[in-house]
């Protein structure tokens, strides 16, 4: 989760992600943030993010992201 929370901060330094939510439909992450995101993603956890999983609800949270990398490295 820690991790995770790096990663956003790298992209947005202003926001607090370890409790922030709504990252999608606040506004937060953009459509570049997203690929930035799943890029590193990859690279960090070794896991592809399919586009189906591509969805606001897996992006909404720092809690969101970190439990769809959980559920992705376990399939």
């Amino acid at each position: 989760m820690e991790k995770v929370i790096e990663i956003l901060s790298e992209l947005h330094p202003d926001v607090d992600f370890a409790t922030a939510d709504g990252l999608i439909d606040d506004g937060v992450l953009d459509s570049l943030d997203i690929v930035s995101l799943v890029a590193e993603i990859d690279t960090e956890f070794g896991v592809t993010v399919p586009a189906e999983e591509i969805i606001p609800e897996n992006f909404n949270s720092a809690e969101a992201i970190f439990a769809m990398i959980t559920r992705l490295d376990e399939e």
